[in-house]
Formats: C-alpha cells, sequence, structure tokens
C-alpha cells in the first residue's frame, strides 16, 4: 500500500468517519473513493490485535459488526495491506498503532 497515501487520508479521519459510520458504529456504506476507503479500513483494522492470528470465521464475525458484506471488507484490508492472510489465518499487519 503506498502509505503517504494512508497518511493523507487519515488527516480528514474524523470527518470521513462521521460520514461513514453511524452513531451504532456500522458503516452505511463502503467509500468508494481510496483514501476515505483507507481512513475507514485504518479504524476497521484497530479492532486486530497486533501479533493475534484470527481464523476466517472470527474475521468474518468482527468484520459483520461494520458491514454485511464480509467478503469484500476482508479483500479491501489484506490488498491494503492492513491484514494479511494464509491457510484461512489472518493478522494485522499494517494500519495505525495508538501509542497511547
Amino acid at each position: 500500500m503506498d502509505r503517504p497515501a494512508l497518511t493523507d487520508a487519515l488527516k480528514n479521519r474524523e470527518v470521513v468517519l462521521g460520514a461513514f459510520l453511524g452513531a451504532d458504529g456500522r458503516l452505511a456504506s463502503i467509500p468508494t473513493r481510496l483514501g476515505k476507503r483507507l481512513v475507514v479500513l485504518d479504524h476497521i483494522a484497530q479492532d486486530f490485535q497486533i501479533g493475534i492470528r484470527y481464523p476466517e470465521v472470527e474475521v468474518n464475525t468482527m468484520l459483520r459488526r461494520y458491514h454485511e458484506d464480509v467478503a469484500a471488507l476482508r479483500r479491501y484490508l489484506v490488498e491494503n495491506e492492513f491484514l494479511e492472510r494464509r491457510d484461512g489465518v489472518y493478522w494485522r499487519s499494517g494500519g495505525t498503532v495508538d501509542a497511547g
């Protein structure tokens, strides 16, 4: 993934999340514009702990809290290097980290 693209996109993080996440934390829609989608994916990636491996069924359960199209979210998370995948197991490989 183009790391500067994520850095630039995160400048409007709160605005983007406010536009796409409802009060319940679910996505009204998955952003089509890459910059906005990166912000949303970074937000979702925060649910995955670094160093933990997740079976696909658990990933689906976690993603379903955000949107019913878990296959699209999984694909976007992997394609944009927020998650890695091998043999049906996923782990976090990117995104921002809360230093606090």
